[in-house]
Formats: C-alpha cells, structure tokens, sequence
C-alpha cells in the first residue's frame, strides 16, 4: 500500500514528530480582536448565510492524547480540552452530531489578549489535540496574546475518528508491494486496497460521507462561534491551508487575521497534484544530496535507486522482526525530506541500509511519517487522511490510468514517480463520492491573507503558495516566498517568523510578492 495519496497532503512540521521520534528511538483590513460572542455573520457558500450558534464549552484537565490521537503524555496544568457538539451532516443542523475534540492554552499575557489563534497541522488526519502541545514553543510569541487552539478534525483522532483496519492489519499492508510488476502482485495490490476500503466501510459507514472539508470548515466557524471571537483568526499548514482557503469562500466576512503556510494549490486535481509533488520531492532530493555532496557517507542518487530496486526483491531485516520493503523506504526517505534538519538521519539510513544490509532507520522514518508508535499502535492517520480525500475529490482511477500517466510520473522522478503514479488508485472503489473536481476557495470580501510558500518544500512545491493567493482573489491573498528548504517556514526561517508574527500580532501584512531569505 503506498504512503502517498490521492491528493497526497502530508502532515505540516513532521520534522518536528521525526526528530523526537528518532531521537527517542534511534539515538535520535479586519483586525481580528475578539467580539462579544455569538455567532457572527457568515458566507454560506457565498451566499452570507449565518453559522448557527454554538454551545458554551465545558473546559477542563486534559487527559493523554488516546492511541488514535497518536498517543503520549497528558500536557500538563497549562492546557484545556473540550468536547463540541456539532451536526453529522450541516445539512441537517437539527439532525445527528457528533463532538469535536478540543485543546487550549490561554494567553499569557492576558492584559493584551488578542483573541483565540486555531491551528490545523494538515495531513489531512493530523490530530491537533496531540500535535499543538508538543509544539506549543515554537509559537511562543504569538501565544502572549493569543489562547492557542487546536482540535481534531470531524473523522480524526477523538472527533467520530474514522476506524479502518487494526494494527497488525496495517502491518500486513504496508508489507504487499505498492508498485505492482506483474498481474499476481497486481492482484495483491488491488486486493490490499479493497481491504481496507472494505474495513472502512463496516467500521466507520456512518461518518465516511461526511468527513470532507467543506464539512470540516463548518465546524470551524462553530469553533469561532463557541470560543466567543467575532472573527477567526488561523494558522493553517500543508492541508490546512485547503482548509483555511474553503473556510474563507465559504464564510469571508468572518475571516480574522490568517496565514497560510505549505499551501496547498487549489487548482490541481489529483494527477497534477501528485506530478507536481513528486517533482518537489525529487528536487528536495537533489538539494540533499548537493547538500552533503563529499562528505562522509553521503549516497548518490544511483546508489539509492539501486537500493530501492533491491529492496523490490530482497526487503530487509530490522530489529522490529519486520522487513524493509521498497514503499517503506521509499516513503522513510521522503520523511526525512521534509526538514533539512532530518537529512543527517537520511544519510544514516541510507548507510545502515547499504552497507549494514538492515533497514532500522529507514523503518523508524517511515512508522513516524505513517502514525506508528514505537508500540505498534497506528494512531487513525492513515484511515482519516484517505476518508478525507476521498470524500473530497470526485475523481476515482483505473489501472489504466495509471499506466497511462506511468511515463509522466517516472520522469518526475526516479525514486518516488512509480509510488506516486500507482496512489492514484486509492480512492478507487471507495464507499462514497468525493464532493468537487477541486476545492473552490474564492474569497471575495475577505481581508488579506498571509500565504507563504518554501522555495524548497518538496511536499507543497512554492507554486502551490501563487495559485492559492490567485484563486483567494485580488486582495485577499498575499504572498511571501521564501528561498529555504523543508516543508513549512514558520520556526525555521527568521524572515517568514517575522513576517507572520508582524501580520497575527499587529495586522501589519508584507507586500505582495515579497522574497526573502531562510
């Protein structure tokens, strides 16, 4: 079963989760100020419909994220958890609901609050009740005047989260080869996915049509509505940003101060996506190993094309008792793109694997990026990312598609191009329809939106970044780009730290446009 995805939007700062995990494992116009409450005016899909009002939350002691969130440790004293009701299916506001998972920490310096900041960290599947906590640091500044806020997507984590296959099923899974060479593992590769659209099917039926991001959106003015701000300010990354672009159509006026970081682009469907990503990898693979070019250990890009063609017949041992295969370290090595802080772990992956012959890093790169704990347990990323998209986009494909668009995908890249071109078929079958071709994030009436791009992000490549403030509209989006390297800026390069602080913090945006520097 391959890593990548139809639309395949991965989890923002999952530099920050590989560094822990390996260190721990391996080694190593509107101003946005709060209102009186309410509701508020909205946009309905662009028809200034109004969101319904939300029931107070019950605010208390947060308990350890569960296995489905991505387990881990309690917060501690200084963060708040709730539960919000909101409808199954917006459509019918009085019929079903299902409850929202929620995580706070108040600002610290009350005497100049701002208001609530909410984040979604992507994916989609990403849990924000996990992830917000154990990054909390690097958003230090803006949490002086904002409460920081976070909550787990209808169909992730504690919200209706969708349930697939068990643990050792996933196992299992992710050992068939992804990248079938003959009919017989053809067979094994379509029979894998058909399992767990299968497993998705009977476990979750019920939530599967209605987690897409138009429903999510909804949900996040209930958010807005239920938190007291009159405006919603955002901080959305990777998929977030296709989050923050569709909440904005849908409810404009409602827009606080945004930014938008590892954006998403809104006009491709899922072949262009994949192409586009693909080729981002690529490039953030060369800049790799340009980057350690002459130093020890450093592989060439033929040597880790062998590797993989290896790997497609003989996976490897690993202390686990699990093998390495092709798609795992395939997808280990694009974990460990997606931060130059985790290269040097590519490279100790890369030499345990070629000359020590076992795939111990590579694995542990590869179970970081798909949810995996150390444990064995899979938290619900990899079912509520596929549930997400799926129900999103409408387009389902046929091996003749794939192979058909094969010769594409393989001259985007050598190592990740033929994994990226067989994904196409994992929404293949699915139980239910996807909504839109692609989302519609036209934001007229909007204020200005932060958009940064990362000229070296190889899972949202910068263009991504101009084709969302084009389809924002005039006005509403802004751009920043930024000549670095890794998926995300914010953290990592002090101009884009900058620029977003100046923009949550003050309202004050960067021209349109604006270069700088990591």
């Amino acid at each position: 079963m391959s890593i990548q995805r139809p639309r395949p939007r991965a989890a923002a700062l999952a530099s920050a989760a590989l560094a822990i995990a390996l260190t721990a494992t391996a080694c190593g116009s509107d101003d946005g100020s709060p209102g009186n409450g309410g509701s508020g005016g909205g946009s309905g899909d662009g028809k200034n419909a109004t969101s319904a009002a939300s029931p107070a939350l019950q605010w208390q002691r947060c308990a350890a994220p569960t296995p489905a969130q991505g387990g881990g440790k309690a917060p501690g004293k200084a963060w708040e958890c709730a539960k919000l009701p909101v409808p199954l299916d917006h459509a019918r506001p009085d019929g079903e609901k299902i409850e929202l998972a929620l995580i706070r920490s108040r600002a610290t310096d009350t005497a100049h609050r701002i208001g609530s900041l909410v984040f979604n960290f992507g994916g989609p599947g990403a849990s924000g009740v996990q992830t917000l906590p154990s990054l909390a640091d690097t958003y230090d500044t803006l949490h002086r005047r904002y409460d920081l806020v976070s909550f787990d997507p209808r169909g992730v984590g504690e919200s209706a989260g969708v349930r697939c296959q068990s643990d050792k099923e996933l196992d299992a899974a992710y050992q068939v080869d992804g990248t079938p060479d003959d009919d017989a593992e053809l067979r094994a590769t379509l029979a894998t996915n058909k399992a767990f659209t299968d497993a998705c099917a009977k476990n979750s039926a019920k939530v599967l049509p209605q987690v897409d991001t138009a429903s999510a959106a909804r949900d996040m003015d209930r958010i807005r509505a239920a938190l007291g701000d009159a405006k919603l300010n955002y901080f959305g990354i990777s998929y977030g940003t296709e989050l923050g672009g569709v909440y904005a159509h849908l409810f404009p006026r409602n827009v606080g101060r945004t930014v938008l970081d590892a954006v998403v682009d809104p006009t491709q469907d899922p072949v262009q996506g994949n192409i586009a990503q693909t080729k981002g990898f690529q490039l953030a693979l060369e800049d790799y190993l340009k980057d350690c070019r002459g130093t020890a250990g450093c592989p060439t890009l033929g040597q880790i094309t062998t590797l993989l063609r290896d790997l497609d017949e003989r996976p490897l041992p690993t202390s686990q008792g699990r093998r390495l295969t092709q798609d795992e370290a395939t997808g280990g090595i694009a974990a460990a793109l997606y931060s130059k802080d985790t290269w040097k772990y590519l490279t100790a992956g890369l030499q345990e694997a070629m000359v020590k012959r076992t795939g111990n890093t590579l694995l542990l790169l590869f179970d970081a990026m798909s949810g995996r704990s150390p444990e064995g347990r899979y938290s619900n990323l990899t079912a509520a990312n596929r549930a997400i998209s799926c129900a999103d986009a409408e387009q389902r494909y046929t091996v003749d598609d794939v192979r058909r668009s094969m010769a594409e995908f393989k001259a985007a890249s050598p190592v990740f191009g033929e994994s990226a071109a067989w994904s196409l078929l994992t929404c293949t079958d699915w139980p239910v329809k996807g909504k839109w071709r692609t989302p519609d994030v036209r934001a007229a009436g909007a204020p200005p939106i932060l958009v940064v791009g990362n000229a070296g992000d190889p899972a949202t490549p910068v263009a991504g970044a101009r084709s969302m403030a084009e389809q924002l509209g005039k006005g509403v989006g802004v751009v920043l780009t930024v000549q670095g390297e890794g998926h995300g800026t914010y953290g990592v390069s002090s101009c884009a730290t900058r620029a977003v602080n100046a923009h949550l913090l003050d309202g004050r945006i960067p021209a349109d446009g604006t270069t700088c520097g990591p």
